[in-house]
């Protein structure tokens, strides 16, 4: 995740050449990059992002996308803009944690009861809240929530009951919620290459994983790994965060623009990456996954202590049992 402050503004560097030949005719030029392909939710809502802003402004604020992981990756891009050398990105909360410890409170599973209670916590005063102690600890704003993957359980073995996870190598990213987590449902939660999980599940070096079906199926993992447990056990987060310096130069009008337009932009990638899941799920159906109810309550049960460990041992305990007894009154538009 660490850059050399060279090699961090030769990509920043890049985008502001890009940005200086083409943005002569508005006030302030806002250069969002992030990983996303031109057909995910993520260009989704950057494209919603900058015609809202540009509207709002009447072209008084230009936005420049750069998708596909151009300027560099997640902790690339969240470092460019921590240095004012990048304006916005989408990021992954695990990814940033070493900057902004709250954002762990996002890799809890069973943190959100569905789809209502999700979006309820992002678009009200908790996801607010959150928010600023985020910027509080990194410099770096956060302006809207993208998300809407639901992460289920990949096995290469049938997962017919919770007894089935009993001694599975399980791929987690490495966060202690997770891991104290899937150890207390019997796994043996394993750090594992993102790029070599196709291979390990072939060869018996990992027995699953935890993913969502979008990615389950652009990666193929279900052709080695066709059993798919539906843990449901968390409704992606993905930060829209923009960058503090370039917070500070702005003027209070183009900061009300800039919200408005992030948190609408966030509610449009919210919806089209909960449609694009159950697309995939229905994919993944059609080519053959077999699919298995997994007993939620039970699995809460069994993770509870050391989720509430955990979370006081981080500070987070109170943050957590707030998200836990929110309302989830405020409907996904689907």
């Amino acid at each position: 995740m660490k850059l050399t402050k060279i090699a961090t503004f030769a990509i920043a560097g890049a985008a502001l050449a890009y940005a200086a030949g083409t943005a002569a005719a508005a006030d302030l030029t806002l250069r969002f990059g992030h990983l996303g392909a031109e057909d995910t939710a993520y260009q989704a809502g950057a494209e919603e992002f900058k015609k809202l802003a540009e509207e709002y402004s009447d072209g008084a604020i230009e936005v420049q996308i750069f998708p596909n992981g151009v300027l560099g990756d997640e902790g690339q891009l969240f470092e460019q803009q921590m240095a004012g050398a990048l304006d916005i990105s989408i990021v992954n909360p695990g990814k940033i944690t070493d900057f902004a410890p709250t954002a762990n409170i996002f890799t809890f599973p069973f943190l959100y009861r569905d789809e209502d209670h999700w979006n309820a916590v992002l678009s009200g005063d908790v996801g607010r809240d959150i928010a600023e102690l985020i910027a509080g600890e990194s410099g770096v704003n956060i302006i809207g929530y993208f998300g809407g993957g639901k992460r289920q359980v990949v096995s290469n073995r049938p997962l017919n009951s919770l007894d089935d996870l009993a001694d599975m190598k399980l791929r987690t990213n490495p966060t202690d919620p997770l891991i104290a987590s899937w150890s207390a449902l019997g796994t043996r939660p394993t750090n594992f290459a993102w790029n070599e999980i196709y291979t390990g599940l072939q060869l018996g070096a990992i027995d699953g994983l935890l993913n969502e079906a979008e990615w389950i199926h652009r990666m193929r993992f279900h052709e080695v790994a066709p059993h798919i447990g539906l843990s449901e056990h968390d409704i992606t987060v993905r930060l829209v965060t923009f960058s503090g310096a370039t917070w500070d130069r702005m003027t209070d009008e183009q900061r009300e623009i800039v919200l408005r337009a992030g948190a609408e932009a966030s509610e449009l990638a919210r919806q089209v990456q909960l449609r694009q899941d159950a697309e995939a799920m229905e994919l993944l159906k059609k080519e053959g996954a077999t699919l298995y109810e997994m007993d939620r309550e039970k699995m809460q049960e069994l993770v509870r202590p050391a989720v509430l460990e955990v979370a006081g041992r981080m500070g987070l305990a109170d943050l957590y049992s707030r998200i836990q007894s929110s309302a989830g009154d405020v409907s996904t538009g689907n």
